[in-house]
């Protein structure tokens, strides 16, 4: 190698996403929500020029369909001109969500040190530093349609140049179940010895597979949906002349997803409650160093404030009055309602009746995710003939069975236990 360099990695920038379903937000709040796919773009390049990096990295998905919007196409011009007007090069590829040659994309204008790779086969490109001198190299390849389906690794070759060697790439490793299984590829076959650092992109949370050759996701710029949780951002990479790699995650995300999770148990009364859940607001604004919170409250645990949340209309009251209470600092997405009666379960578990046997079934089934997904297929097979019904259950998977398994079981307990944990009728 010759001399060390800095460079950002970034992926899935999703330009323009629409944020669906965030109805009833405050005007002010929504416009940001709106915009923050830009704003974290626009701090990307600002930490890019702040911290003097070599070149920058984005490994696909740059806007959020392939029908793209001229206004997302046009903000990521003037990005790469920024860059440009500063000295630095960026490296682009194309990811499903954004096919090179599929969908609507304007004819615009990149600045000559902007290198988008094409999809027929892995290009690779030499990187000169700020002196001139070659410093590292980059290799690519985009999507030429929105599914991909072949392992795209065999394209990537060691040169043999000394050069510290970048493989940017969109794809799934070892199918991540979250996420459509596009360019699959094992680690194993990023691990052969062909690229010094994986810059990968098309999965959301930040991941590091592997180190030396380091394989790394840095997850999107900017949460848009509650699944979607805690900071976003990228990695500033610093290599050594050596080779030496080291990483370093930096935030750039305007607007952030959070789940608080609050147990009812020790509660008594419904001010305890709200005081409770605005200490939990309170903390996700502090921990959000001025960013916009956009939260969800999970509501868990078992106590005498269970049978009041059953009540029609109590969440939903309960959510106004703390959105009211939030301003534009902090919005509630919803309250969720995870809580138990103040029974038992354990003890009613092991009594004998319906109830009984019910709460054991419930458990067996749990135990673990091959056994919940058997009984999730069993249960939910008359569902499947529908077909709308069909393509909804098929995006679920053992978090919500579970979620539901759960749900089902606090039900019973609500209407076969009486208030002392004993079961109301069946018994033997």
């Amino acid at each position: 190698m010759t001399r060390g360099f800095r460079f950002i990695h970034a992926a899935d920038l999703h330009l323009d996403s629409p944020f669906r379903g965030l109805s009833g937000l405050p005007d002010g709040l929504r416009e940001r929500v709106k915009a923050s796919t830009f704003t974290a773009l626009e701090r990307l390049v600002d930490l890019a020029v702040r911290e003097q990096v070599d070149f920058v990295v984005v490994s696909g998905d740059i806007y959020d369909a392939k029908d793209r919007s001229l206004r997302a196409q046009l903000r990521f011009q003037q990005a790469l001109e920024t860059l440009a007007g500063h000295g630095v090069p960026a490296f682009v590829v194309h990811g499903n969500h954004d096919p090179l040659h599929d969908g609507y994309s304007a004819k615009l204008r990149l600045p000559d040190t902007v290198k988008v790779f094409g999809s027929d086969a892995v290009e690779s490109v030499v990187i000169g530093g700020r002196d001139g001198e070659p410093v590292a190299r980059v290799s690519g390849i985009s999507f030429g349609r929105s599914a991909v389906t072949d392992n795209l690794t065999p394209g990537y070759v060691r040169h043999n140049d000394s050069l510290y060697h970048i493989g940017i790439l969109h794809t799934n490793v070892d199918g991540d179940a979250g996420h459509d299984n596009y360019a699959p590829c094992s680690l194993r076959d990023l691990t052969r010895g062909q690229v010094d650092y994986w810059a990968l992109g098309h999965i959301h949370s930040r991941r590091v597979l592997h180190e030396r050759p380091w394989v790394v996701y840095p997850g999107n710029l900017q949460g848009r949906h509650v699944r979607e949780t805690g900071p976003r951002g990228c990695y500033v990479v610093d290599v050594a002349s050596g080779g030496e790699t080291q990483l370093r995650f930096q935030p750039l995300d305007d607007v952030r997803w959070e789940v608080r999770e609050l147990s009812i148990a020790g509660l008594e009364t419904e001010q305890q409650l709200k005081d409770a859940l605005e200490e939990e607001l309170e903390a996700a604004c502090a921990s959000a160093d001025g960013r916009a919170v956009l939260a969800r409250l999970s509501l868990t645990g078992r106590g005498p404030l269970h049978a009041a949340m059953r009540r029609s209309g109590w969440l939903s009251g309960l959510a106004s009055a703390l959105r009211e209470s939030g301003g534009e600092a902090v919005w509630i997405e919803s309250i969720e309602d995870r809580t138990g009666a103040a029974a038992s379960r354990e003890d009613l578990a092991a009594k004998p009746g319906f109830l009984g046997d019910l709460l054991r079934l419930a458990s067996e089934a749990g135990e673990s995710s091959e056994r919940l997904s058997a009984f999730a297929e069993e249960a939910l097979a008359p569902l499947m003939g529908q077909p709308q019904l069909a393509a909804l259950l098929s995006e679920l998977g053992p978090e919500e069975w579970a979620a539901w398994l759960q749900e089902a079981e606090e039900l019973a307990i609500d209407l076969l236990a009486d208030g002392s944990g004993s079961e109301t009728g069946w018994s033997e």
